[in-house]
Formats: C-alpha cells, sequence, structure tokens
C-alpha cells in the first residue's frame, strides 16, 4: 500500500538523518531494516528503488561515499527543510509511526486528537497529486441533502481546526474550490492526467486570508487588537496570523498586536472564541461584527 511505502520512505531518511555524515553501509542499514521490518535482509535493488523514490517524492538525495561504500543524506536535517511541505510529511508520518510501534507499550500514556477524514482519504489524495491524476469526487455538503459529483484536479492539502481539506481545481466550475474530506462519499482516479501549474502555492493563495476561506476579491485590511498579559503570551508562541506583529504595550498594560488579513467567518469564530481576554480596536466593521455575535450570544443565555 502506498502508506506502507511512504513509512519506509520516512524511516529510511530518519535513520540517515540519526546516522550523520559518516553514513551507513548497505550491510548496517540492511540489519537496521530487519529490525525494524523483520524477515529478510534489504536487498540492494529494493535499496536504490526507495532511493530513487526518495529523490523524486522529497526531493532528498541518499548520495554514496565511494572511498566507505556508506551512504548518507548531505548536510543531515537541512536537506530535510528544502520544502515546508516535507518537513510536515516527515514529522507527521514519524510521529504516526512511533504511536503505532508503541501502542502497547505506551498504552494509556499518548493522547492525540483524532482526525478521521485524514486517515480515510489523505494518502490516496496525496497518491493522486504525485501522479497528477484527475479525480472522480463524490461529495456530499455542508447544509445541503444533494450529492454532488466532481472531477477535481487535486492541486494540495490543507489541514485546519481538525479538518483535511483538498484544494483542486473543479472541470465543472472552471475554477478552484475547497473540499473538506470529511464530507467525501468516495474519490477515485479516472484514469485522466492534469497538467499542475508551475505558479501554484498553497500557500501564497492562502497568504491574505484565514483558515479554510480561499481570498475572493476584497482585499487585505489591518487588524488591530488589544489583549490581556496572559493572553499575550499565548499570541507570542502561536500567532492568530503569520503577519501579526507584537506593538508593545499601552498606558493600561494591555498588549497590542497588528495584523494584514482578509476578514471572513472562520477569523470572526477565532476571535470571539477568546472572549474577554481580547478586543479588536480596529478595523470598526470587524470590531461591530464581534460585539454583534458576542451579543447574540449573551442573548441565548439570559
Amino acid at each position: 500500500m502506498v502508506s506502507e511505502l511512504i513509512d519506509k520512505y520516512i524511516w529510511l531518511v530518519q535513520t540517515f538523518i540519526d546516522a550523520g555524515p559518516q553514513g551507513l553501509s548497505l550491510q548496517e542499514l540492511s540489519r537496521r531494516w530487519t529490525d525494524r521490518y523483520g524477515g529478510s535482509e534489504y536487498p540492494r535493488r529494493s535499496f536504490n528503488n526507495h532511493r530513487a523514490a526518495i529523490a523524486e517524492v522529497f526531493g532528498i538525495e541518499i548520495s554514496c561515499n565511494r572511498s566507505t561504500n556508506c551512504y548518507y543524506i548531505d548536510a543531515g536535517e537541512s536537506a530535510v527543510d528544502k520544502r515546508q511541505s516535507v518537513d510536515w510529511l516527515i514529522n507527521t508520518f514519524t510521529v504516526n509511526s512511533l504511536l503505532s510501534l508503541g501502542k502497547e507499550r505506551l498504552s494509556g500514556r499518548v493522547a492525540v486528537e483524532d482526525i478521521p477524514s485524514g486517515q480515510k482519504y489523505l494518502v490516496p489524495v496525496m497518491q493522486a497529486m504525485l501522479d497528477d491524476a484527475v479525480m472522480e469526487l463524490r461529495y456530499h455538503k455542508y447544509m445541503s441533502e444533494d450529492e454532488e459529483v466532481r472531477h477535481i484536479r487535486p492541486y494540495a492539502v490543507k489541514e485546519y481546526a481538525k479538518r483535511w481539506y483538498i484544494v483542486a481545481f473543479s472541470e465543472e466550475a472552471d475554477a478552484l474550490r475547497v473540499y473538506a474530506m470529511d464530507r467525501i462519499i468516495s474519490i477515485v482516479p479516472t484514469g485522466e492526467k492534469f497538467k499542475m501549474p508551475r505558479e501554484f502555492k498553497v500557500d501564497e493563495m492562502f497568504e491574505a486570508s484565514y483558515g479554510i476561506y480561499p481570498p475572493e476579491d476584497e482585499p487585505p485590511v489591518l487588524v488591530t487588537v488589544r489583549t490581556t498579559p496572559r493572553e499575550a503570551a499565548y499570541l507570542k508562541d502561536l500567532p492568530i496570523h503569520p503577519s501579526q506583529v507584537y506593538l508593545g504595550e499601552d498606558n493600561d498594560g494591555r498588549s497590542l498586536f497588528i495584523f494584514r488579513v482578509i476578514p471572513n467567518p472562520d477569523l470572526v469564530m477565532e476571535l470571539c472564541k477568546r472572549g474577554s481576554r481580547l478586543e479588536v480596536l480596529s478595523p470598526e466593521a470587524l470590531r461591530q461584527q464581534i460585539i454583534d455575535d458576542l451579543h447574540n450570544a449573551l442573548k441565548m443565555y439570559e
């Protein structure tokens, strides 16, 4: 299965990073492979196939030092940081592998949040992304009883608030759309291929937005907030938005932050959930929307 192969690729990358610049001989690698996966020795042919796949999928080269006949990853961990997506993928699958491996020994000692849609659809969607494969999507929207069938070109995946999303070009809509994986009924390759736009970058697409809402024609605005000292400590460690800048304290000892973003329902929800610990100062339209939402919430309890 694809997930098993990716697990082996991640294990290989991590093993060579841990080995450092001196690397490992094929004999040493084979011994570690047997300890990890059991069975027979690790054939050279299989290793070379895996090396080629790792170079293609992750952009990481496993080189050979001809003087020692040892294999290594040049520059160690820096090679893993070539792309942010590679870093995320390695961390995610490494953690998942460790959790699976230590399930019995660490029972009752590890707690993680469950993201059901990721386990079921993430791997096949990512495989389709690698293959530039068009997929047929059967989809059930929120607030609708109707099932939709769409033919999509999966450009990217994005995780937000315990849900996985597919950022894809819909052939029926002739435009980019975002689909929640937990609303998918089925998704299968059609056998057709598509050409991935070279200029597409999912981080750039959502750069001025918040959450999973794709940016529309509305321009971003500067949002200024004031927080309690304790909330400020959280925001310094985990900013609301990547553009966030700390402005210092006001005369009352409250902290001021500013960030540039397009307001949307996800942002309003994020700001409202912080309650009395955060006050939106500007823009006025966003401040009024927060006031209205908090008043409506209060009415429910009166």
